[in-house]
């Protein structure tokens, strides 16, 4: 059984004048298998991956939400985040996170980017780069462009996010590479990759080396191992749902009075 705190979430949220039908729909098409909190590491097989890409990133986050492995305001990345290629599709893959600074002048490291491509090699494929930004200027700051972006595709990475700026859009874009960040900067200033392999926190999403990232024209969510195999499937429940909910609210002569008495026909 779902417990009463969740069942209570979807129908004080319908009573409050939202359309929350869907998460009391939800209630009555929960998983069958019990609540998993213990993370599972391994990688997903390439058909489980490609059936999430085919998801998008709101009804996974709607998915994540109902094995309850998470408090309801973590695991995604705030609007800031934004999605600078959309007609790319769905990004999905295994978070390679490290930080970077470009506006300290007169900043060195010996080591450049060796120690970055290496993490990318080693990860699961398919991977994601998360750069978060600890310069002075985030505003002014620049962390990948086209010869970055190349190297990392040909490594195996297929995206980039960062709370820092990046910049090449025309050329990243024909690389077919993704780009999740606040905005372009045209330099790249002095730029020193930091920190490997660490957790880092980009715009409210908290990232861990090998976390399980999605992301859209909607944002950026991170998917809980534990139930990674689950949330295509339950995706499909939340998608059933809301065309339930959908259709009824479309349908000619919609009243409170008819609402009400539709979330009635859900509850427990």
């Amino acid at each position: 059984m779902w417990p009463p705190e969740a069942r209570e979430t979807g129908r004080a949220g319908f009573e409050r004048g939202f359309i929350s039908t869907t998460s009391v729909l939800l209630i009555t098409m929960r998983p069958r298998a019990g609540w998993r909190t213990k993370e599972a590491l391994s990688p997903l097989t390439p058909e489980q991956l490609d059936a999430i890409r085919q998801i998008d990133s709101p009804t996974v986050s709607n998915a994540i939400e109902q094995f309850g492995v998470r408090p309801r305001l973590a695991g995604f990345a705030g609007w800031s985040l934004r999605c600078a290629f959309p007609e790319l599709g769905t990004l999905i893959g295994y978070a390679v996170t490290c930080t970077a600074d470009s506006t300290t002048e007169g900043r060195r490291d010996e080591r450049g980017l060796l120690r970055l491509w290496e993490a990318v090699e080693a990860a699961p494929k398919p991977s994601v780069i998360v750069i978060k930004d600890i310069g002075p200027e985030r505003h002014r700051s620049c962390h990948m462009g086209e010869v970055m972006a190349t190297t990392a595709r040909a490594l195996g990475a297929v995206g980039c996010i960062s709370d820092g700026g990046l910049r090449d859009v025309v050329e990243v874009r024909g690389l077919g590479f993704h780009y999740f960040c606040p905005g372009f900067v045209v330099s790249h200033g002095n730029p020193i990759i930091c920190d490997i392999n660490v957790a880092v926190a980009v715009e409210g999403l908290d990232v861990s080396p090998g976390d399980l990232l999605h992301g859209d024209a909607n944002g950026v969510l991170a998917i809980p191992a534990g139930v990674a195999d689950r949330v295509a499937e339950q995706a499909m429940r939340v998608r059933e749902a809301e065309r339930q909910v959908l259709d009824f609210v479309r349908a000619p002569g919609l009243t409170v009075e008819k609402l009400r008495e539709f979330q009635k026909r859900f509850r427990h």
